[in-house]
């Protein structure tokens, strides 16, 4: 037998109390007339025989009155074995998400993560369905339905466990609001499963903030779904992290050589000092000195680390002073300058403030980023080779000799742009020589007014900076003449603009891996207003960035983006292999332009001629590892999102269940209770008859004496 309530025991020491009642003599109120005393000596009282214990039943009816009150208040029941449970209910069908994303990293996240998943598919009864799927930015299967189905019910624990075991938390972000639509469709189109209970996503995961849930918002959730979370938490809170901040195009020319990082430290961090600093490219730890940073929990800051002395050496960003340091480093590129040359063929002085040239040099200016050197080249002179394969562009305004448009042409087909402004219709032929036409025909054109152009086809690179509509309108440029060109007569011609006639301004020309680019009318004051607007400098920054002269500036990427190689693509002539973080080198598809294989941080390096470097880093998302609420998922549209529905009852509030439910079915202290009476019924009669048999003892006793 065991007590639901055992404290009430307590109560049986009452017992104690009608024993000492039976101790304690009460001094009799009889008084007995007697003679004088005055001849009898005095003596003490002595302890004889009678200062025992008298009416023993009687002492043990009220003594077990109290003990029988005691256990039935303290709520006795017979303790059965509990029979497993034979109905199971409807069948379910259950999808568990494991997050396995780069802040699941964390201590022992992961571990818990595991033991949740299983604990899940050891409530399931052999009859449910269950599938587990792993997910960061993208969602993996790991146990299908059918997978489930085929698998004996012994063993389908033992195939969870196989399964967890080979996955493990990547560096990805969190994408939790793709994998519960995913999740949700693959419940809602099971419309010929033979699960007929509840659809359940089993949400494992740390519920940090910087999990994505604005796509769940905007999708329409299925009917009879429910979602499950369940919340992993850490054992310490609190963390630290270090994002790459990407230079503004407004940053002071003296932090060139820096880079801005920003410090993040989350809302319920304990530290606030941190150290920040190069780390060496082979981790072997920092590189240099170290700079002190003092974050407030809940805020950030940006400070701008001075560029190493060694670039060699160096090629991350360390964070010390953070328990958590799966987001405490950040790989770059650090900045450098990149010195170009534009190569300029035409006759005019290079003092002519109204020609072509002296614009030309205005417009290249030196940046942030790089140094353009305008070298001028006369149409006589001769032309090596080298010259050509060291310019970032080419540009064209007067007849070059038959040599020369030779080396040029070649220099083009292997990659270059050319710019094509000719001054004069004189120059047609030498324009004929450039882009391969048998012959080509210049006329000169000045509008009555003057021209605009009307027609532009932003999708082109060499207009695509314009697109936006704050930047697209060309109207205020006035051209006072122009060179009317057929477009038809060159091969493969494509018009890129036209004047507000129809005549063709800007003509792009393909010769082998590259391009000429043709202006009808030149940018010079004689010619138009373009170089005097605000057009003219973008314009020519874009065709150098067309010809892959300008290198782009760095950027950084995320774990599981895409780098983009389309123009390395175009410009190599093997095939393009991109070399990871860890040494191992990936190989292209051919016409592949993309490499979509970056799933760890670090720095990866393209194959090109010159090579090209990407940063990969973490997501700043995952470094928001505040809990989130759990009904921001109800609010984003998941419907009863609770652990606790999710949860199973620990076992020791299982077997408290139980047992009051065993005790309120078989009600043992009603039995109890009417005992308790019964005794107290007996007792009052016994203790009556023992008043009444003492009394008729006395009375017989005076009667004697």
């Amino acid at each position: 037998m065991s007590l639901l309530a055992p404290l009430f025991l307590l109560g049986a020491l009452a017992i104690a109390l009608p024993v000492i009642f039976h101790l304690i003599r009460r001094t009799t109120r009889q008084r007995v007339a007697f003679s004088s005393l005055m001849f009898l000596l005095p003596s003490p009282p002595r302890l004889t025989r009678r200062s025992r214990l008298e009416h023993v039943l009687l002492l043990a009816l009220r003594c077990a009155a109290i003990g029988l009150l005691a256990v039935g208040f303290a709520r006795p029941f017979v303790k059965r074995a509990a029979p497993e449970s034979t109905a199971q209910g409807p069948a379910k069908r259950v999808v568990v998400l494991a997050d396995t994303s780069a802040s699941m990293r964390r201590a022992d996240l992961w571990a818990a993560a595991r033991a949740k998943a299983e604990a899940v598919v050891r409530q399931a009864s052999p009859a449910d369905q269950v599938a587990l799927f792993a997910f960061d930015r993208a969602l993996t299967q790991l146990i299908g339905f059918e997978e489930w189905n085929a698998t004996p019910a012994g063993d389908r624990l033992g195939l969870v466990r196989s399964r967890l075991a080979g996955a493990a938390p990547g560096w990805s972000s969190t994408g939790t609001d793709l994998a519960l639509i995913r999740a949700a469709e693959l419940l809602a189109g099971d419309g010929d499963s033979q699960a007929t209970g509840a659809r359940q996503v089993v949400l494992i995961s740390d519920l940090q903030e910087g999990s994505r849930l604005g796509a769940v918002q905007a999708h329409e959730w299925p009917k009879g779904v429910e979602v499950l979370a369940e919340r992993i938490a850490p054992r310490a809170a609190g963390n630290a992290g270090l994002q790459w901040v990407t230079d503004a195009a407004d940053t002071d020319r003296a932090a060139e050589a820096a880079v801005r990082v920003r410090v993040s430290n989350a809302p319920d961090s304990k530290r606030d000092h941190f150290q920040v600093g190069w780390g060496r490219k082979d981790g072997g730890g920092f590189f240099g000195q170290l700079a002190e940073v003092y974050v407030p929990a809940g805020q950030s800051r940006v400070l701008a680390v001075p560029g190493p002395v060694d670039r060699a050496a160096a090629d991350r960003i360390l964070l010390r002073g953070d328990e958590e340091d799966f987001d405490n480093a950040v790989f770059v590129i650090p900045p450098q300058l990149a010195r170009l040359t534009v190569l300029y063929f035409g006759s005019e002085s290079e003092a002519d403030t109204q020609q072509p040239f002296f614009f030309l040099r205005c417009a290249f200016q030196e940046t942030r980023r790089q140094a353009v050197r305008l070298v001028g080249h006369r149409p006589a002179a001769p032309l090596a080779a080298e010259e050509v394969k060291d310019a970032a562009l080419l540009v064209v305004t007067d007849s070059l000799s038959e040599a020369q448009a030779g080396v040029l042409r070649e220099g083009v087909a292997s990659g270059k742009s050319l710019l094509f402004a000719p001054t004069s219709a004189g120059v047609a032929s030498t324009l004929a020589k450039l882009v391969g036409a048998g012959q080509l025909t210049l006329e000169e054109s000045e509008p009555a007014s003057y021209g605009m152009l009307g027609e532009i086809d932003f999708r082109h690179p060499l207009f695509a900076p314009f697109a936006d509509a704050r930047f697209s309108d060309f109207t205020k440029i006035r051209f006072w003449k122009y060179r009317r060109l057929d477009a038809a007569a060159i091969p493969e011609a494509r018009v890129l603009a036209r004047f507000d006639n129809g005549d063709a301004a800007v003509i792009e020309a393909p010769l082998g891996k590259g391009r000429v680019i043709v202006l009808a009318s030149c940018w010079h004051p004689a010619d138009s207003q373009l170089a005097r607007s605000s057009k003219f400098v973008p314009l020519m920054y874009s065709l150098l960035e067309l010809s892959g002269g300008a290198p782009p500036p760095p950027a950084q990427y995320f774990v599981g983006d895409a780098l983009p190689l389309r123009a390395e693509t175009a410009r190599a002539s093997a095939g393009i292999s991109m070399q990871r973080p860890d040494g191992a080198a990936v190989a292209l598809a051919p016409g592949e332009t993309n490499f979509t294989q970056a799933l760890s941080p670090g720095i990866y390096t393209a194959s090109t001629e010159p090579p090209r470097l990407f940063a990969v880093n973490l997501d700043p998302a995952e470094s928001r590892t505040a809990p989130l609420p759990i009904d921001e998922l109800e609010r984003h549209g998941a419907p009863a999102p609770r652990q606790s529905q999710a949860a199973a009852p620990a076992p020791e509030t299982k077997v408290r269940l139980q047992n009051a439910e065993l005790e309120a079915r078989q009600k043992l202290w009603r039995w109890f209770i009417a005992g308790t009476l019964a005794v107290l019924l007996v007792e009052t009669w016994l203790g009556g008859w023992t008043a009444r048999q003492a009394g008729a003892q006395m009375a017989m006793g005076r009667g004697v004496g």
